[in-house]
């Protein structure tokens, strides 16, 4: 198997021997857009603007101090916003350069433009910290006149150029390269390249990429890796995927097969064109029918296939809603053959709607709390559009995380082999324990620079209005149950917290399944086993008969709102904010505000305002869903409210009071083994195609 597609070219009579030397393997090629490249292109590359950097970054000590607002003047205000509005740079890019091909763009001439992106530029410091590799060697094929100037930076985002190569070739192309040692980069850093062409001609770079090492590899065969798709009823959106590998030959060329899970009853199969991918994919594809299992029972089918096959090196879990980069795969299979230890290689998830906002890079799991938050600090939903990576300084420290979404996520075979499967959960939370006990068992994640897929962010999306809440609370909780053997009190603060957060905005349908959840967890984990096939049905019919469960496609539908929705946008510091909700909550413990019978609502609360102090005052309102298809009239019923919180404390008492013998219990069940899993799937076949 040749692991450099289209780097080598042995007819290439002005490649250098060097270039063609057997020590090097190419881990990262540099890729462009060939579509959507209006949504997508300063994901790639960006017109090269002058860099500015702040105090900060030179000097952390200025962040020390606060900034004293009271004693700043009208002209101190002043610069302080005009050193704030930095050029920025060419997001089209229209007369700047062209792409004229996957791996090819061409400089205009008198222009300048920077590779320092999320997708092209190399995270080095990520190679740094999990493999062997000393040095990297950039190459490239180049046309034309101008200069290829090679950079690097550091963890605190300062960077300088590494060699500066001049190109004068007009007729033919001729081959580049910089050998760049992996030092300074314990922090973070990158490598990339600048392209500048001569004002009087083009430059074109072709066929750009960075190679390691081949002595470094820790893998001692050429791998292979399955993909494992799961799919509910996104039957198009699944085609894409399947149209989108079929299609990269890269990635078919380390591809054992697609383990595509059709859990639905709007087939994949069934779509128009499927014969002619299937077709082309010819045993790169094996197609699953099986019953609704969620998430965990696609995902954990295509891992048992994997290991039953024993083809695999790695199985890669890919939504099937998700747009992918190709290359993000090919990359993800080529760092892990190169870790010092088998890990779980993640990748970043990009906003479909918002195509060049990435999500996140990175998250930490808090034990104490059983929840999830951004690493080291850092912000989610970064817009490489307004701010590239290059002037983003915070970004090029390596970001190291707890987990990574099963939006992409590889995972080698012999850790699936060593600590199971998914746990047998529909959906939710199923991810984060995977990592937890592969962390356990000496497996670390990484989420690696310039991997991603494009997915549905979670803007539209509240749990709490659906019945994926059971799934949140339960899952949460066997989850700590599985890891942490002695309760903590903030966990039970955590539960009420909950409660109490769904209470205040009318969700008395969330209070029910929360508890439900609970009174389920002692149940026991065979009984979560033996009853994940027919839960969803079952959950759903807990929720009929709210009145936040009683929706409508048509506002009008409902009496006319007594008075039009203004948002209380007056800013607070963090602790009055805190008070607010305090009085809030005593409030309404206390309250005898009743909404059941109201003949008109209050107030119409938009989706984005429909949070717990928007509710303060209120009886009855109707309240748009997060995706803005709907809405419904939530109605305060306070007994219901105050008899739902006594029922919550109860439980949570006895969950606490009982942990040591659950989590006991739920540790020795094994409930991720593939015998487990055995047992699942044969008592919920279905047929095969």
């Amino acid at each position: 198997m040749n692991a450099m597609p289209n780097v080598k070219n042995a007819k290439d009579s002005q490649a250098p021997q060097a270039a063609q030397a057997p020590e090097w393997e190419v881990v990262n090629r540099v890729v462009y857009p060939v579509k959507d490249q209006d949504l997508t292109m300063p994901l790639y590359v960006v017109e090269w603007t002058r860099p500015h950097l702040t105090d900060a970054v030179f000097d952390p000590r200025v962040d020390i101090h606060r900034i004293d607002f009271q004693s700043m003047n009208p002209s101190g205000f002043q610069r302080l916003v005009n050193e704030s509005v930095v050029p920025r740079s060419n997001v089209s890019a229209k007369g700047v350069f062209i792409v004229d091909g996957r791996n090819s763009m061409t400089v205009q001439p008198g222009r300048h433009v920077s590779l320092c992106t999320f997708f092209n530029a190399f995270p080095a410091s990520y190679w740094k910290r999990w493999t062997r590799i000393d040095a990297v060697r950039f190459t490239a094929r180049v046309k034309g006149r101008g200069e290829i100037t090679v950079f690097k930076s550091s963890g605190r985002g300062l960077f300088s150029p590494v060699q500066t190569i001049a190109v004068d070739s007009a007729e033919n192309f001729t081959t580049v390269e910089a050998v760049i040692p992996m030092t300074g980069l314990i922090d973070g850093g990158y490598f990339w390249f600048d392209a500048e062409s001569a004002d009087d001609a083009p430059l074109t770079v072709e066929e750009a990429s960075w190679a390691a090492p081949r002595a470094a590899r820790t893998a001692d065969h050429p791998t292979k890796l399955s993909i494992a798709i799961t799919t509910f009823n996104r039957a198009p959106y699944c085609m894409n995927q399947l149209r989108t590998i079929a299609a990269e030959q890269s990635v078919r060329e380390r591809l054992d097969t697609i383990y595509c899970t059709d859990q639905g009853t709007d087939l994949v199969q069934n779509q128009p064109g499927f014969d002619e991918v299937s077709e082309e994919l010819g045993s790169q594809l094996t197609y699953i029918r099986q019953a609704n299992m969620g998430g965990s029972g696609g995902f954990s089918r295509g891992m048992y296939e994997t290991v039953r096959a024993g083809r695999s090196d790695y199985v890669l879990l890919l939504d099937d809603d998700a747009i992918s980069e190709p290359e993000a795969i090919v990359r993800a299979v080529q760092f892990s053959d190169y870790v010092r230890t088998p890990m779980l290689v993640g990748g970043g998830m990009l906003h479909l709607d918002n195509r060049t906002v990435l999500y996140t890079q990175g998250e930490r799991f808090n034990m104490a709390t059983m929840w999830m938050y951004g690493s080291q600090g850092l912000g989610y939903n970064h817009d490489f559009a307004s701010s590239p990576l290059r002037d983003a300084s915070e970004r090029h420290r390596r970001i190291d995380t707890d987990y990574n979404g099963w939006w992409m996520c590889l995972i080698p075979a012999a850790v699936i082999r060593d600590i199971g499967l998914s746990l047998p959960v529909f959906i939710k939370f199923d991810d984060m324990e995977y990592a937890i006990r592969a962390r356990e068992h000496g497996y670390p994640s990484v989420c690696l620079p310039g991997v991603a897929v494009w997915h549905q962010a979670w803007h539209d999306k509240d749990p709490s209005r659906t019945w994926e809440e059971y799934f949140f609370q339960r899952n949460r909780w066997i989850c700590a149950l599985l890891h942490c053997r002695k309760p903590s009190l903030r966990f039970a603060y955590e539960m009420l917290y909950g409660d109490v957060n769904v209470g205040l905005k009318f969700v008395y349908s969330a209070l029910k399944l929360r508890h439900m959840g609970l009174v389920d967890i002692m149940r026991g984990p065979g009984y979560i086993v033996d009853s994940m096939p027919g839960k969803l049905a079952e959950v759903r019919k807990a929720r009929e008969g709210f009145a936040d469960t009683t929706v409508s496609k048509d506002q009008s539908d409902f009496p006319e709102p007594k008075r039009e929705f203004v948002s209380r946008a007056t800013p607070k510091t963090s602790r009055a904010v805190q008070l607010d909700g305090l009085k809030a909550i005593a409030k309404a413990v206390v309250s005898r505000g009743d909404g059941t019978h109201d003949e008109t609502p209050d107030i119409a609360i938009p989706a984005k305002d429909a949070i717990w102090r928007s509710f303060v005052g209120v009886n009855s309102a109707l309240v748009t869903s997060p995706d803005g298809n709907s809405v419904s009239w939530c109605r305060r019923d306070s007994k219901l409210y105050r008899r739902e919180l006594r029922e919550g404390l109860a439980l949570s008492r006895r969950l606490l009071r009982d942990w040591e013998r659950l989590s006991k219990a739920y540790r020795n069940y094994d409930m991720a083994s593939m015998k487990v899993w055995e047992r699942v799937f044969e008592e919920t076949s279905a047929d095969r195609d």
